[in-house]
């Protein structure tokens, strides 16, 4: 990954102020020995969408609708990552996290092309329904009328 002393890259024209990227670091949970009652490892990378203008208007909007469970209702993307007991590791990994969701979101969704159910796919179903209808009324059994 391609982090700067000031900005973590994500393509050729975009990049992120590392200064509009807040992280904290809280007790882990999971295996750690003696250690893990003591040593905050986690990290928790905290980012504002909404008031970034690393981003355009469209990615925002897919990252919106594509991450909505990590984003709160301030617009604050939240990263938890524990992977690692050494913090720094940790602090690498949202950054690669956070990266990787810019990048998908990046990407424009292939436009949807109308089709039509082609007629003879049409006329088919119906010609089944005929048939199936005229099977069961002959297995009906014959009415007084007749």
């Amino acid at each position: 990954m391609e982090t700067s002393e000031t900005e973590l890259v994500i393509s050729s024209s975009v990049s992120i102020p590392l200064a509009e990227i807040h992280f904290e670091f809280v007790r882990s949970s999971g295996p750690g020995g003696q250690n893990v009652n003591k040593v905050n490892s986690q990290a928790q990378l905290h980012w504002n969408l909404e008031e970034s203008t690393a981003l355009s208007g469209p990615v925002k909007e897919r990252l919106r609708l594509r991450e909505a469970n990590r984003i709160n209702k301030l617009g604050i993307i939240r990263i938890d990552c524990q992977a690692s007991r050494d913090r720094e590791k940790n602090r690498q990994e949202c950054l690669n996290r956070l990266k990787e969701m810019i990048v998908r979101a990046m990407e424009v969704p292939k436009a949807r092309k109308k089709t039509r159910t082609p007629r003879w796919v049409k006329e088919k179903r119906l010609r089944n329904k005929k048939e199936k209808s005229k099977l069961k009324r002959l297995r009906r059994p014959p009415s007084l009328n007749d």
